[in-house]
């Protein structure tokens, strides 16, 4: 206080504006005549250098300070001078402040209806509200409670109650009085008691001493307990006189009269009665009324203007947006004439272009046809050359069996020639264990034929319960003899995962093995690619894996090839795209598969990481 004084007289302009806002607020509840006065003082060199922030500020102090003496329309004028300059300035924390500065005046003067419809525009400011919820929380409640509506009175002091309950320090004590109020007012008094002693317990300004002191004051008169009330009202008397909070004396001194009137010392209470007259007629003259009342409705004429003003601003937005809107309309019918005619001049040329159009899509479904062809024919010949490896097999045991059975024949009749029947019957004995194997090898062959015969035919689109796992292992099998036939040089590690527990699954087997094939067919293809690029340890591997899972079964393909390029990865279900150099791919394979899948209901997936190889996965829900 000492450092601002000193700047009050020798600092800068800037300096002395500062330093009187500071003291102007520090006196509002201490010494309200001291914080007129420096408001006073600081006002016109806020003027002069157009300080607008702190001259609001100022405003602000001196409309809190003048209503703190009972002074209600020069601090109605006050608040209105403030809440002007606030709106000028457009700072949010300035308009609240200025807003909850009118509101408080027409608190102070009992104006709880003004009041209240001052205090909820802070709403309007939902950050501001939100960083000072427990003061403006209080306010409502306050107000509220002066109204008689004690349940909307509990409900927002009760919650600037909790609030200011949860802080450890710099508590408030307003909202424990009037929380005492309330049960004062629902005779439960001695939670009144206890709430108020909490307040009196905090430290605070002057004010809310004075505050404190005359509700206790109140609640003890309630409980007839006229001595401590008594105590209490004049504490709170002294310090109101002292500090020229006038209004608060009012309050004093009426407490003090009833207590005295109805303990029998009647010069007593008339003694407080004339106190209590003489600060109300110096607050409440007719001259003070009516200067409040005229303030108060030149500021509602001024809202209502602003709110005129900001009605013809929106409509003159309305018009000029119907004006431009019309604009808009006129050009959009010009540019739609313009463009109608465009279309009409080229019809005929639409025409032509369909004409050609057409004739493409006929070219293009024929050559589309003739691609699938060809793609069903190398997929045949891949299959048939499986088919006639794993033929080759047992047809080797038949007739190298039936080469070493010729033999034996002849060496039969031999030993039978020279009489020596027991080495007779032991070649006879192998002769026979050969024509077991020959005719195991032969029903082997068979089986080979017949289960081909059965894959080979065309799709009846039937489904069929089948053996996921078998027709994996077959085509697996299928895949690599096929390729072994037509390139002796080829080779690769195989691996299996079969799950035991899928069962069989309603497929179309025909369909579901030719994609099967074909993705394992790409998969020996990527590895041996990678193989013949001369990678020194390179071991090429395809694995086939089936699992069940989520009432799914996925069936795996992967391989340790070159992967696939990211760049492409979103095309290769397309149709007619291959990665293989031309000439060893229609680019139909994968796009089928796809298709084929779909159709089952499932899904199609591929993981791939370029250089170290790729992984597609088969989705079929299980249906049994």
């Amino acid at each position: 206080m000492d450092s601002l004084r000193q700047l009050v007289t020798t600092g800068s302009d800037e300096e002395k504006v500062k330093s009187n806002v500071g003291l102007a607020y520090y006196y509002i509840w201490a010494i309200p005549d001291s914080s007129i006065y420096f408001a006073m003082q600081g006002l016109p060199i806020a003027k002069r250098i157009g300080d607008v922030e702190n001259e609001q500020r100022l405003y602000n102090h001196m409309a809190e300070a003048l209503s703190g003496k009972g002074n209600f329309a020069f601090a109605l004028e006050a608040a209105i001078k403030s809440q002007q300059l606030a709106e000028k300035g457009g700072d949010p924390e300035a308009i609240t402040g200025a807003i909850m500065m009118t509101a408080n005046v027409y608190f102070y003067s009992h104006d709880y209806k003004n009041a209240l419809l001052y205090y909820k525009k802070l709403r309007n400011f939902p950050s501001v509200y939100a960083d000072r919820e427990l003061l403006f929380s209080a306010f409502i409640g306050e107000t509220y409670f002066h109204l008689g509506e004690l349940d909307s009175a509990l409900a927002y002091i009760g919650h600037s109650y909790m609030l200011s309950e949860k802080k450890d320090k710099a508590r408030w004590p307003v909202p424990y009085y009037y929380m005492g109020k309330i049960y004062a007012a629902k005779k439960q008094f001695a939670k009144a008691t206890e709430l108020y002693r909490k307040g009196l317990a905090i430290p605070r300004d002057a004010l809310s001493t004075i505050e404190g002191y005359n509700g206790i004051a109140e609640l003890f008169e309630q409980m007839n307990n006229h001595d401590s009330a008594i105590h209490y009202a004049s504490k709170s008397l002294s310090l109101a006189n002292s500090l020229s909070f006038a209004n608060k004396a009012i309050e004093s001194s009426a407490v003090l009269r009833d207590a005295y009137k109805k303990i029998g010392i009647i010069d007593s209470a008339f003694k407080y009665q004339e106190i209590m007259l003489a600060v109300k007629d110096s607050i409440y003259s007719q001259e003070k009324v009516r200067q409040l009342q005229n303030l108060a409705f030149n500021e509602q004429i001024r809202q209502q203007e602003l709110a005129a003003e900001r009605e013809a601003h929106f409509n003159r937005i309305k018009i000029y947006g119907l004006i431009s809107a019309g604009i808009v309309f006129l050009v959009i019918s010009l540019i739609l004439l313009r463009n109608n005619r465009n279309k009409q001049k080229a019809y005929t040329l639409l025409q032509f272009q369909k004409e050609i159009t057409e004739k493409t899509l006929d070219d293009l479904k024929t050559t589309q046809t003739q691609l699938i062809q060809s793609e069903k024919m190398a997929s045949l010949g891949e299959l048939t050359a499986g088919i006639a490896h794993e033929i080759q097999n047992p047809l080797n045991f038949v007739n190298n069996f039936s080469d070493v059975n010729t033999e034996l024949i002849d060496e039969a009749k031999q030993e039978i020639d020279k009489g020596n029947t027991n080495e007779a019957k032991t070649i006879l004995d192998d002769l026979k264990e050969n024509e077991q194997k020959i005719n195991h090898h032969g029903k082997r062959a068979d089986a080979i034929v017949k289960n081909m015969l059965q894959h080979s035919r065309i799709s009846s689109g039937k489904k069929e319960p089948t053996d996921i796992n078998a027709l994996a292992d077959e085509y697996l099998r299928l895949s690599y003899h096929g390729l072994r036939a037509k390139d002796k040089s080829f080779n690769a590690g195989i691996k299996t995962d079969f799950d035991d527990t899928i069962g069989k699954v309603n497929v179309i087997p025909q369909d579901i093995g030719r994609v099967i094939l074909n993705l394992i067919n790409n998969a020996f293809y990527a590895v041996d690619e990678k193989k013949k690029s001369g990678i020194e340890g390179y071991d090429p591997t395809v694995s086939v894996s089936t699992k069940k899972s989520n009432g799914k079964v996925a069936i795996k393909v992967c391989d340790n090839g070159n992967g696939i390029p990211q760049k492409v990865l979103d095309k290769i279900f397309q149709p007619f795209f291959t990665t293989k150099p031309t000439g060893q791919g229609t680019g139909l394979g994968l796009s089928l598969s796809y298709d084929i899948v779909k159709a089952h209901g499932g899904e199609l997936k591929v993981e791939t990481k370029e250089g170290e190889g790729s992984t597609f996965n088969i989705e079929l829900p299980i249906i049994h």
